[in-house]
């Protein structure tokens, strides 16, 4: 067994040992007391060595079982690939059929989509036979993949020795506050809230696991604010993880006198860009925020901000497990617990991994990011969408001659918009930016769009010279408009 995996076990059967009657995680009606937690785990595990080799995929709402069988695959040694619950049908399908996966655990309510890729129920699984051999980079013990920055999501191979190497990072970082209860906010599936709950059982602490719904959030950028917060509150969490987007939620109801603070003592945020304004919105009302920075190739976390090394406006100093820095073009690389490789290409042999992220330093190594080295944006909800593949689904439908499509760092997808006939009416517009986002999971659905008052062409500069939009100087043109189109 590797040292991070026997440590982490170890981990486990100490606090059963000393603290068997310590809460380790609830959730959706399930107690299970750190005495009893490695025991369940073990149990998992010996159904999972008993049945054929292959990859495991999870379908499970948050929630304790969900967490018992992830870490059950990752002692057994069995790759695991957890499917987000914001992904489309046919991106499950796409990861499934990419995997191989031959055994999935699911929530009853996939019975029909599961039946129509092969799979049949055989309590408690869903069973396929074996289709080919996926080829996985030796050593994977996780599959997860990104939010699709185009229509067919990319998985990334990672180790048990670079997650665990993380989540002991991050239970680190987080030792001064000395958080002792933590509330999952994030889908399982999310890398960066399955390595917190990794951390915050290094750490000893209650895990709190409800399902989405029951917190309010549903696909990828739908939350119920009022159901949000009470369970924030009623749970008694003194640390969670948060993306932009619902900081901004918890900061608002905060000033508005809607909850308090209360016991929360580390509230981390990242997978997305934070607003310096948020970040000084959060410090006047009392939040204990630390943002961070990292991405699923390099195992989610990166560098982070902390108690006694916080920074605000940067994303913190690179944690000890990773070496940073920068490329002549100020690309930020990085060196260490970096992802085995994609799912079907061949094994990453480097030792920099390139993030496609701009950044400098500070003088005191605080890393600073200046956005996307590329095209692809990333929502306040930690989404990675490509814009051009949006665009194209708005313009396949013979209305919509040009889209310029816009996201970063925003909770709503923004569109400019000009009609192939200029004569159209706006509500035939309407009626294809509706179509477009009946074939596009909710992260990439436009939110807000514009009718442009003229097209893009070469002679404004807002075209090059192959037809391509320049997007920065669309940007510099439009930029009012698309600020007037974002709502709170």
């Amino acid at each position: 067994m590797q040292p991070e995996l026997s440590a982490l076990w170890e981990t486990l059967r100490r606090l059963g040992a000393h603290q068997p009657g310590r809460v380790a995680l609830h959730g959706d009606g399930l107690v299970c007391h750190y005495g009893q937690l490695l025991h369940e785990v073990e149990r998992r595990e010996e159904w999972l060595r008993a049945e054929p080799p292959g990859v495991f995929a999870l379908a499970l709402e948050n929630g304790p079982e969900a967490l018992l069988w992830d870490l059950a695959a990752l002692l057994a040694g069995r790759p695991c690939v957890i499917l987000p619950p914001f992904f489309t049908p046919a991106q499950r399908a796409h990861c499934l059929e990419q995997t191989g996966a031959t055994l999935l655990l699911a929530d009853g309510d996939m019975a029909e989509e599961l039946a129509g890729l092969g799979f049949a129920a055989d309590p408690p699984f869903w069973r396929r036979p074996q289709r080919g051999d996926a080829v996985l980079p030796a050593g994977t013990a996780k599959i997860t993949y990104t939010s699709g920055s185009t229509g067919a999501p990319k998985g990334v191979c990672l180790s048990a020795q670079a997650l665990l190497r993380v989540a002991y990072e991050v239970e680190l970082a987080s030792r001064p506050a000395e958080p002792q209860r933590y509330l999952a906010v994030l889908p399982l599936a999310v890398l960066l809230e399955n390595l917190g709950i990794y951390a915050a059982l290094l750490a000893g602490a209650e895990i709190v696991l409800l399902p989405q719904e029951r917190l309010g959030i549903g696909g990828a950028s739908s939350v119920d604010w009022p159901r949000l917060l009470d369970c924030i509150a009623l749970s008694g969490a003194q640390s969670l993880i948060l993306v932009p987007q619902l900081l901004l939620g918890l900061v608002t109801a905060i000033e508005r006198g809607q909850m308090q603070v209360g016991p929360l003592r580390f509230v981390a945020v990242g997978g997305a860009h934070v607003s310096p304004e948020l970040l000084a919105r959060a410090a006047q009302v009392g939040l204990p925020v630390y943002e961070g920075y990292g991405l699923s190739e390099c195992a989610s976390v990166v560098c982070l901000n902390r108690p006694g090394a916080n920074r605000p406006g940067s994303v913190g100093q690179p944690l000890p497990h990773v070496q940073v820095r920068l490329a002549e073009d100020s690309e930020v690389l990085v060196s260490g617990s970096v992802a085995l490789g994609y799912l079907g290409e061949a094994p990453f042999d480097g030792e920099w991994w390139p993030t496609g992220d701009v950044g400098r330093f500070d003088e005191d190594g605080y890393l600073y990011l200046g956005g996307r080295k590329k095209n692809q944006f990333i929502t306040s909800f930690g989404r990675n969408v490509n814009p051009e593949w949006v665009e194209a689904e708005l313009t396949q439908n013979g209305v919509i001659l040009q889209a310029f499509v816009h996201g970063e760092g925003l909770h709503q997808n923004l569109a400019l918009l000009w009609p192939l006939d200029p004569q159209c009416a706006d509500a035939t517009l309407a009626a294809a930016v509706e179509q477009a986002n009946r074939n596009l999971p909710d992260y990439a659905q436009i939110h807000a769009w514009r009718r442009l008052p003229q097209p893009f062409d070469l002679a404004s500069g807002t075209l090059t010279a192959n037809g391509r939009p320049r997007r920065a100087a669309i940007l510099e043109r439009y930029r009012n408009e698309l600020s007037a189109l974002v709502t709170e």
